[in-house]
C-alpha cells in the first residue's frame, strides 16, 4: 500500500510570509553540463529576460571560477600551479573555504582535493573507463588529495597549493550557484522565487496565492517509501545519489560518489542522501558528504550538525534526522 504524502515544512511557515501579487514568469537555459530553470513571481518590474540575463552572469562566472572542464578556470590554473601561493578570485576562496570546512567536519569523507581521484575513476574531463583502476594509481591519486595544507591569505586573495593538490568543486559550486542566482533574482526586486540547477534548488517566498514553493525528494530508488515533499519557503535541498553516474566491470557496479579516504566507490547500501538547508551551497557539500560516510557514521554526524538530512536504501527504507522529524511534525 502507497504510504501517504509527507510534508515537511520549515519552522518560518508556522507564521507563513506575505503574500506577493504579480504574475509568474519562467526563464532558463544550460549551465555545467545540465539546465536551469527559473521561476519567479513579478510584478512588471522584472521581465524573464532580464532574469535570464542576471542569473546568467552568475553562472557564467561560476563555470569561469571553478569549473573542471574550461581549461583556463581558475580552479585548473591552481591545479597546475607550482607549491606556493596562488592569487584568486573571492567567489572561488569562498567555496573552497567551505570545503575545506565540511572536510574538516566529515573527517575527510569529503574532500574538496578529489579531482585526480575523480579523474582516475573516469568521471571527470579525462573521460569515462571501462575498469577499475590498479592499485597504485589510486595512491598517486590519493597523494594528490591534501585538503588539510590548503590555507587562505583573504587580505590578499591567495590560496596556497601545497604541491599538485588537485581541485574538484563539483560536488558544492552547483549549488553555491544556486545561491548566487537566487541572490540575482532578489537584487532585482523579486521577492518570491525557485531555483533549480540539475535538481539542487532554493526557494523564497511564496506565491500569490500563498502556497510555498513544493518540491518532491527523490529517492533514488524504485522501491518509494511514499512521496515526500518540502516547503521551500527561504531554504533549498541538495540530493547525491550513488546511481546517477556509475559504470560495470566484471558484473560489479562502480559508483561516482568515491570515499576520498580510501580511493574507490562507496559500497554500502545507501541510495541517495538530502539536506535541506538555508545555503544550498552547503546542503550539496554535506548531501556528498553524507553519503560517502554511508549509514554507519552518516545520520549521526548529521545529527552532530543539526542538519535535516533524508537517507535513503536501496529498499525504499529510510533514516530521517531530527530536524527534518520536527518539519514533519
Amino acid at each position: 500500500m502507497m504510504q501517504p504524502r509527507r510534508v515537511a515544512i520549515p519552522a518560518s511557515m508556522v507564521r507563513p510570509p506575505s503574500r506577493v501579487s504579480g504574475e509568474a514568469c519562467v526563464c532558463g537555459g544550460r549551465t555545467m553540463g545540465t539546465s536551469w530553470r527559473a521561476a519567479f513571481i513579478s510584478d512588471g518590474a522584472v521581465s524573464a529576460a532580464d532574469a535570464a540575463a542576471a542569473i546568467g552572469e552568475r553562472l557564467d562566472l561560476v563555470v569561469a571560477q571553478m569549473s573542471p572542464w574550461e581549461a583556463q578556470s581558475d580552479l585548473n590554473r591552481f591545479n597546475r600551479a607550482e607549491a606556493g601561493w596562488v592569487e584568486a578570485p573571492e567567489e572561488f576562496m569562498r567555496v573552497l573555504a567551505a570545503a575545506v570546512d565540511i572536510a574538516m567536519a566529515s573527517g575527510g569523507a569529503y574532500n574538496p582535493a578529489c579531482a585526480a581521484l575523480t579523474d582516475l575513476w573516469g568521471f571527470g574531463p579525462e573521460g569515462v573507463r571501462a575498469h577499475p583502476p590498479e592499485a597504485r594509481e589510486i595512491e598517486t591519486a590519493l597523494s594528490r588529495a591534501d585538503w588539510r595544507s590548503i590555507r587562505f591569505d583573504w587580505a590578499s586573495k591567495r590560496i596556497f597549493q601545497p604541491g599538485c593538490a588537485a581541485i574538484d568543486l563539483c560536488s558544492i559550486a552547483k549549488g553555491y550557484a544556486v545561491d548566487a542566482a537566487g541572490e540575482a533574482l532578489s537584487l532585482l526586486g523579486a521577492k518570491s522565487w525557485l531555483i533549480d540547477i540539475g535538481g539542487e534548488l532554493k526557494g523564497r517566498g511564496v506565491k500569490p496565492n500563498g502556497e510555498p514553493w513544493w518540491v518532491s525528494l527523490d529517492s533514488g530508488t524504485k522501491n518509494k517509501a511514499g512521496d515526500f515533499a518540502v516547503a521551500l519557503c527561504n531554504l533549498a535541498v541538495a540530493t547525491s545519489g550513488v546511481g546517477v553516474r556509475c559504470f560495470t566491470a566484471d558484473n560489479r557496479r562502480y559508483s561516482h560518489a568515491i570515499d576520498p579516504r580510501a580511493g574507490c566507490p562507496v559500497t554500502h547500501d545507501l541510495a541517495t542522501v538530502s539536506v535541506v538547508h538555508e545555503s544550498a551551497m552547503l546542503a550539496d557539500a554535506w548531501a556528498t558528504a553524507l553519503l560517502v560516510l554511508g549509514p554507519g557514521y552518516g545520520p549521526a554526524c548529521a545529527e552532530a550538525y543539526d542538519l535535516a538530512a533524508r537517507f535513503v536504501f536501496g529498499d525504499g527504507s529510510e533514516i530521517a534526522t531530527s530536524r527534518l522529524d520536527e518539519m514533519l511534525n
